[in-house]
């Protein structure tokens, strides 16, 4: 049975978060290679509420790409070497929203031995964690654009993380928010969908893009940056969008934040 949309995904947040418990980022592979300013941008949010940030230097990757593509023994390996550089951290924040679902959801799928499940259910969307955890509503950002926000389908239907985001975003000072027609409908990406169903992926991407543009947004925000991988190249290939700038919304909180 699909689970409905909006409806968290479990997680271990009890006992709640106690002020100086050092917090572990989990930095996937992506961000690592494409967008490390987004890395950067996530610890600075958290120092920001003195949050200690640790960085396991054994991670590597949460074992979604194998997972996706029917490799589950092969993905859980790569599932264990994550819970062995994770295991002693009660807290693990990343800034994916896609990755977080990954962990908290599908680890079970693939081990469901409780060591493994367990961890997964430690590891935190950022936004979810600075809302939920800390308490956070408004971060003090300033960003004079026209931002629309998408969230994916992980985070959407998987976290059930929407409001966290959408709160965050609504409360950067002098934004100017651009309501996304169609929000809940998918981007096409979907990881190794848009390699093997590529016309698919290009028709959903294509459609979305058109909602973008739309919206009258300069700036496109989003917890999940992969998906805006996607999208983002269709913008650059398509005249009436090749202006629209990309962000994770991590960028966002932080601007002109000291």
């Amino acid at each position: 049975m699909t689970k409905p949309a909006n409806t968290p995904a479990p997680r271990q947040d009890d006992p709640p978060y106690q002020k100086g418990e050092p917090v572990a980022l989990f930095v996937p592979c992506y961000i690592d290679q494409f967008y490390p300013e987004i890395g950067e941008a996530t610890a600075k949010l958290l120092k920001k509420y003195d949050v200690p940030v640790v960085y396991p230097e054994k991670q590597t990757c949460c074992g979604q790409p194998a997972f996706n593509s029917g490799y589950w023994e092969e993905a859980g390996k790569v599932i264990r070497q994550f819970c062995d550089a994770f295991e002693e951290h009660r807290w693990i924040v990343t800034p994916s929203g896609s990755c977080a679902a990954m962990c908290r959801v599908f680890f079970g799928h693939v081990d469901p031995d409780e060591r493994v499940v367990g961890i997964g259910r430690r590891v935190f969307e950022l936004t979810e964690f600075l809302v939920d955890m800390l308490g956070v509503t408004d971060t003090g950002a300033t960003y004079s654009r026209k931002v629309t926000m998408h969230v994916g389908c992980h985070t959407r239907r998987e976290l059930g993380v929407v409001d966290q985001p959408m709160t965050l975003l609504k409360s950067i000072r002098e934004l100017d928010y651009c309501e996304l027609p169609d929000a809940e409908d998918c981007c096409g990406f979907g990881g190794t969908f848009s390699v093997k169903m590529a016309g698919l992926s290009l028709s959903m991407g294509k459609s979305k893009v058109e909602n973008i543009v739309r919206s009258g947004a300069e700036v496109v925000a989003t917890p999940d940056i992969s998906c805006l991988m996607h999208v983002g190249g269709i913008m650059r290939r398509t005249p009436e969008a090749k202006h629209i700038e990309i962000k994770h919304i991590a960028e966002l909180l932080i601007a002109g934040v000291e």
